[in-house]
């Protein structure tokens, strides 16, 4: 890192104390306006230091794959693969000899760039983002290479349980909904997936209509309007309809089991959960503090109990997932394979402690305050504050939420609480995913629910 990114990199730490100690965080002033061609753009000034961050985001993510899992994902990096006038070669070194940061990619709902580099760069970095945005050319060689090393860590994946635990528990929660689609594909889906596939999801799905772009940072804001006006009025585009909202969710009426057998492991990794909550939940706060005293933080009773008192595993926890019409949630851990039932049955007693006893004020207070002094370091960045600034348009709120945060949080008492889990805390019909020796464990936990059973080294998930 150049030492001039690492010294401005300090100084936005040193204002983000600032706002602890002040112990609030306020979105700061920003201007929001839409072009004639639909793209929305965010501008936010942060003069502190002479940094200028971008994020965009587009209407491409993983849930418009259809049965092609994985080509939102290998479409997004393909953008990086050159353009009119820029190879990818050329786009690396330009942008890695100034020092600044980028990255494209595709998650679950949206399509991503970012960039971030000192002010004075700005004339290099902004036409090869508008080219990446507009004029990608899907560079026949390049794709090749990384669809081919894609495959290979795919592979690779399925011998790490840790690392694809997850996306077996997505599909098992979702079924055939959108939000069940393993992101990067697998490599029998990415294997099938050809250049001209690209080609046409970024035709379809590539548009500023849809999209938004934020930038904050040290620059005037009459100037930055004129230059996005210059580099986007002349794109043009129309979204496909989105999947999601005409989609209906899976229907569990009991309990249920995904066994996936990896015959050599000496661990079982597992899930446990259901569905949660979108992203536009009003409770949104009150759940967040509730879920760090069940597993959000290192002091969490899940911790406390599977690890520190019980030590079977080194790690446990508990998180949300919200989208923009759903969301899940999961309980996870591992452990050894002959503790398998013994560590599931105290994650399960543990959660069950939620329903059956009233959180403490101490202990209510602790956690608020936890994620009271989470919050403003989230924002430390002028990185942050512009995918904050994207995330806001993608899931339609606005700076309320930001700045009655902590407000929210104070709010919360021990009678809300139990109100809270009893409405968004799933009981009832849990999906168990565990990843393990099937031979071993089998048997013993078709207690939790009816049992499926998978080898690793099936196709997908």
């Amino acid at each position: 890192m150049k030492r001039g990114i690492l010294i401005a990199l300090i100084l936005v730490m040193a204002a983000s104390l600032s706002l602890l100690a002040a112990g609030e965080f306020k979105l700061p002033e920003y201007e929001k306006f839409t072009l004639k061609n639909g793209l929305t753009v965010y501008l936010m000034e942060q003069h502190e230091v002479p940094m200028i961050s971008l994020n965009m985001v587009l209407p491409a993510g993983s849930v418009k794959d259809g049965l092609q899992y994985g080509l939102a994902s290998l479409t997004a990096d393909a953008l990086m693969f050159g353009t009119r006038s820029y190879t990818k070669q050329q786009i690396e070194e330009s942008l890695e000899f100034i020092g600044a940061r980028y990255g494209t990619g595709a998650n679950l709902e949206y399509a991503e760039v970012a960039l971030s580099f000192v002010k004075k760069d700005i004339d290099t970095v902004l036409p090869i983002l508008k080219e990446i945005i507009t004029e990608p050319l899907f560079n026949s060689d390049e794709f090749e290479k990384r669809k081919t090393r894609l495959i290979m860590q795919l592979t690779m994946s399925k011998e790490q349980p840790q690392r694809v635990v997850g996306t077996y528990f997505k599909s098992f929660l979702f079924a055939d909904h959108p939000y069940g689609i393993p992101g990067q594909g697998s490599k029998e889906t990415v294997a099938d997936i050809t250049l001209e596939d690209v080609k046409t999801f970024y035709t379809q799905n590539y548009s500023p209509k849809g999209s938004a772009i934020a930038v904050v940072g040290d620059f005037k804001t009459s100037d930055m309007k004129k230059a996005i006006k210059k580099l986007f009025k002349s794109w043009k585009g129309e979204v496909t309809t989105d999947p999601v909202p005409e989609a209906k969710l899976p229907r569990h009426v009991k309990n249920r089991v995904l066994l996936v057998n990896k015959d050599d492991a000496s661990e079982t990794q597992f899930r446990i959960g259901s569905f949660g909550v979108p992203r536009s939940n009003p409770d949104y706060v009150p759940v967040e503090v509730i879920n760090t005293i069940l597993g959000g933080r290192f002091t969490s009773w899940l911790m406390d109990e599977l690890r520190t008192n019980a030590g079977l595993t080194y790690g446990a926890g508990s998180g949300f997932s919200r989208y923009k019409e759903s969301g899940s949630f999961i309980i996870s851990s591992y452990t050894q394979t002959a503790k398998t039932v013994e560590c599931i049955d105290l994650a399960l007693e543990v959660y069950d402690r939620l329903f059956n006893k009233s959180i403490e004020e101490k202990l209510l207070l602790s956690a608020k305050n936890y994620v009271k002094g989470q919050y403003p370091p989230k924002f430390e960045t002028s990185g942050a504050l512009a995918g904050l600034l994207t995330s806001m348009f993608n899931y339609g709120y606005d700076e309320t939420f930001i700045n009655t945060f902590q407000s929210k949080v104070d709010e919360l008492t021990v009678e809300k609480t139990e109100e809270i889990i009893k409405k968004y805390f799933p009981r009832e019909n849990l999906q168990f995913v565990l990843i393990g020796k099937a031979s071993e464990i089998r048997d013993a936990v078709s207690k939790y629910g009816e049992v499926v059973e998978k080898e690793i080294k099936d196709t997908g998930f």
